[in-house]
C-alpha cells in the first residue's frame, strides 16, 4: 500500500507541472477524464454495489442514498467534469493593474495553490467534482474519502487517472489515499510543506477535528443548520411549498433546512399546512413524513426531521438564527420589502434568500460548475467554493532597470 507520506510527496512533485500549462490542455484533460469516467461505468458500478452492501444497515436510508451510484449518477458526474471545462481558466489572470510615479506597473495576478486535499466522506460525486475543479484551477489534489465508500473512490479515482495518462499529463495530479483509518486524515492535517489547503467536507465531528488539530490551512465547510423563516407578510402557499423542497427534495445534504421559524400571527395556520403537505400527503403517497421537532435547534439532523419555533418578530427570528447557525444558508419568505431588507443585513451566514430555497447553496446552482465545498467561514471564501477560490494571487512588478 501506497502510505500517505508518499502521496503527499508525489503530488507535490507533480503539482509544479500545471504552472505552465495551458488552458486548452486542462480542458483537454477534463474531457478525457469525463470520458474514461463513463467508459468505466461497469467497474464503477461493481466497486459501489459492494460498498452499499457492506455498509448495509450501519447507516441510514438517507446515507445510503447519497453513497448509492447508477447509471445517471456516473453520467451526471461526467457531466460535471465536462461543464468545469467549459468555465474560464481562473489562472494567469490579471485581477489589477497600476503604474506608479517611477515608471514600475504592479500587476496582481492569480495563481494556483498548489496542492489541495480534501477529506469527505461518502458521496462518490465529490471525488470527480473536486479532482475536476482542481485540474482546472492548476492544482494537484490529495483525496481522502470515508472507508465506507473506499472501493467507489478508488474506481472513480483509477478512471480520473486514465484520463490523464490519455493526454500526456501525470497521474500523480489526482491521488486516492489508501489507508482509510484516521491515521492518514491526521498525516494530510499535519502536511506542513507537502499540503498548500485542506479542505474538509462532511459530518460536524469531521470539520471541527480538522480545524483544531490541522497545522496546514485548512477550509471549515458543510456543516449546515439552514433555517427558513415564515414572515407574518408570507405568501404561504409559496412558503410550504419552499420549505417542502428545502427539507424532502434530499435532507441528507448540507443545504437542506433544519429549522423552520414562523411569525405567531400566522403559526397556527401555516402548522396545518405543513403538517398536510409533510405529513399527511407524503404518507398517503407511500414518502418519508416529516417529524416535527420544538426544543432542538443546535442538530443537523440530515433526516426527515424538522425543528419549529414560532417567533413575535423578525427581529426575534434574526437573533434566534444568530444564536444557533452555522453560517451556511437562511432564508426569509415574505411579501414584506422592509422585512426582507432586514433579515438580508443582518443575518451573517453565507448565502442568504428571500423567497427561495436553501438547496440551491450550490456551486452548480451558482453557475459555478460544480463545488470543492461550502466554506461557512469567512477568509479566504465563503459559500461554495469554485475554480476562484482554488486560486491565491502573486504580484508581478514590470520594470525597466529602476532601483530604490
Amino acid at each position: 500500500m501506497v502510505t500517505t507520506l508518499e502521496i503527499m510527496k508525489k503530488a507535490k512533485k507533480a503539482a509544479p507541472e500545471m504552472a505552465v500549462l495551458s488552458e486548452e490542455s486542462k480542458n483537454q484533460a477534463l474531457l478525457a477524464m469525463a470520458e474514461m469516467l463513463t467508459e468505466s461505468s461497469e467497474e464503477i458500478l461493481k466497486a459501489n454495489s459492494a460498498d452499499v452492501s457492506e455498509a448495509g444497515d450501519s447507516i441510514s436510508p438517507v446515507m445510503i442514498d447519497r453513497l448509492k451510484l447508477d447509471e445517471k449518477r456516473i453520467a451526471d458526474m461526467a457531466e460535471g467534469i465536462r461543464q468545469v471545462a467549459e468555465l474560464p481558466d481562473p489562472v494567469g489572470r490579471i485581477i489589477r493593474s497600476h503604474s506608479l510615479p517611477n515608471g514600475l506597473v504592479v500587476n496582481k495576478m492569480s495563481v494556483s495553490l498548489g496542492v489541495i486535499a480534501i477529506i469527505y466522506e461518502s458521496r462518490p460525486n465529490v471525488t470527480s467534482d473536486a479532482a475536476a475543479l482542481a485540474i482546472k484551477s492548476g492544482n494537484a489534489c490529495i483525496l481522502r474519502g470515508g472507508k465506507e465508500a473506499f472501493r467507489t473512490a478508488d474506481a472513480i479515482v483509477q478512471a480520473l487517472r486514465k484520463g490523464l495518462k490519455k493526454t500526456g499529463l501525470n497521474e500523480d495530479l489526482v491521488q486516492l489515499i489508501q489507508d482509510t483509518t484516521r491515521e492518514s486524515a491526521k498525516e494530510l492535517m499535519n502536511g506542513v510543506g507537502y499540503i498548500d489547503l485542506l479542505i474538509p467536507r462532511g459530518g460536524k465531528g469531521l470539520i471541527q477535528s480538522c480545524v483544531d488539530n490541522a497545522k496546514v490551512p485548512c477550509i471549515q465547510t458543510g456543516t449546515g443548520i439552514c433555517h427558513i423563516y415564515v414572515d407574518e407578510y408570507a405568501d404561504l402557499e409559496k412558503a410550504v411549498k419552499i420549505v417542502e423542497n428545502a427539507k424532502t427534495s434530499r435532507p441528507s445534504v448540507c443545504n437542506a433546512a433544519e429549522v423552520c421559524l414562523i411569525h405567531k400571527k400566522v403559526a397556527d395556520r401555516f402548522m396545518n399546512m405543513m403538517k398536510s403537505q409533510l405529513v399527511e400527503k407524503r404518507k398517503s403517497e407511500n414518502l418519508t413524513p416529516v417529524q416535527f421537532r420544538t426544543d432542538e435547534f443546535d442538530t443537523e439532523f440530515l433526516d426527515y426531521v424538522m425543528a419549529v419555533k414560532t417567533v413575535d418578530s423578525v427581529s426575534e427570528a434574526i437573533e434566534h438564527i444568530a444564536a444557533h447557525s452555522t453560517g451556511h444558508s437562511e432564508a426569509i419568505i415574505t411579501e414584506n420589502a422592509e422585512n426582507a431588507d432586514l433579515f438580508v443585513k443582518m443575518v451573517d451566514s453565507a448565502a442568504v434568500y428571500v423567497n427561495a430555497s436553501t438547496r440551491f447553496t450550490d456551486g452548480g446552482e451558482f453557475g459555478l460548475g460544480c463545488e470543492m465545498g461550502i466554506s461557512t467561514q469567512k477568509l479566504h471564501a465563503r459559500g461554495p467554493m469554485g475554480l476562484e477560490e482554488l486560486t491565491s494571487y502573486k504580484y508581478v512588478i514590470m520594470g525597466n532597470g529602476q532601483i530604490r
